[in-house]
């Protein structure tokens, strides 16, 4: 299977407006240039691919909003009637593609200057991710001891922060995962044991963080605690309200989060 491009490349749609409404864009320049070849309303509409009736009433809007019209209508007569740009039209034409340069040269600018896109990339991977809990870490494996039936995987977070997960020797074989690879740790909250005085504390959970609380969130069942860990790193869990008032957390309060190996799941993209 061939692996996505990570290079990034910036675009932008161009719009200009009047009177707090949307006027002239790349798709509505297309329909008058479209009218300005082919003469015709039915015949533009059918080229940039809409119906008769948003053409018609497009140009009715252009028209309205425009200081003088940008397009003539010969209704039957003759000829048989048909459509063409007035000076003006052609004129708003040529301002609009100069705008449309100069616009590509910003953005193409704006793309030099972002240096490394595939760092970008992967955060912008990282941030659309969508998953129900409230934890998720981006780290590296830095180490994977494989057992019988499960194996230990331990991901480097931001500031080398380990944390450990246990899966299934299977998990592995399908992650592909690797020492190096980037991966994926997933917490959800209602996992996470908070604790007081813990640095002493001998327990079996493999993942004992302690930071300062930066958020406390009181609800007349449970109360949701946010410790920052170090690293830029932070950790929510949903504990209940009588456990928040008998510890007696605060904001600014020293905390420590725990929670199982196995209670973790581990994710890449």
């Amino acid at each position: 299977m061939k692996r996505p491009s990570t290079d990034i490349g910036l675009s932008g749609n161009l719009w200009l407006n009047k009177a707090d409404n949307k006027f002239l864009g790349g798709d509505r320049i297309a329909l008058l240039e479209m009218i300005d070849n082919l003469g015709s309303i039915t015949k533009a509409a059918k080229a940039v691919g809409i119906s008769y009736k948003t053409a018609w009433d497009t140009i009715n809007m252009i028209n309205n909003l425009a200081e003088k019209p940008l397009v003539d209508r010969l209704i039957g007569g003759k000829g048989g009637g048909g459509t063409s740009l007035t000076a003006e039209g052609k004129k708003v034409i040529d301002q609009f593609k100069t705008i449309q340069e100069e616009h590509r040269k910003f953005l193409d600018n704006l793309e030099s200057r972002l240096g490394d896109t595939a760092s970008l990339y992967q955060f912008l991977r990282r941030i659309s991710m969508k998953v129900s809990a409230r934890n998720t870490f981006a780290g590296t494996v830095s180490a994977i001891t494989q057992g019988a039936v499960n194996t230990e995987v331990t991901l480097s977070l931001k500031g080398g922060i380990p944390l450990t997960a246990v899966v299934t020797n299977g998990a592995i074989e399908n992650l592909g995962l690797k020492t190096g690879a980037e991966a994926y740790a997933i917490i959800k909250a209602s996992s996470v044991i908070i604790g007081t005085d813990l640095h002493d504390a001998k327990v079996s959970a493999r993942n004992v963080f302690c930071g300062t609380i930066v958020k406390v969130i009181e609800g007349p069942v449970n109360t949701e605690i946010d410790v920052e860990i170090g690293g830029g790193n932070s950790i929510s869990a949903i504990i209940t309200h009588g456990s928040s008032e008998r510890l007696g957390l605060k904001v600014g309060g020293h905390a420590c989060a725990l929670f199982k190996a196995s209670s973790v799941i581990i994710g890449v993209n």
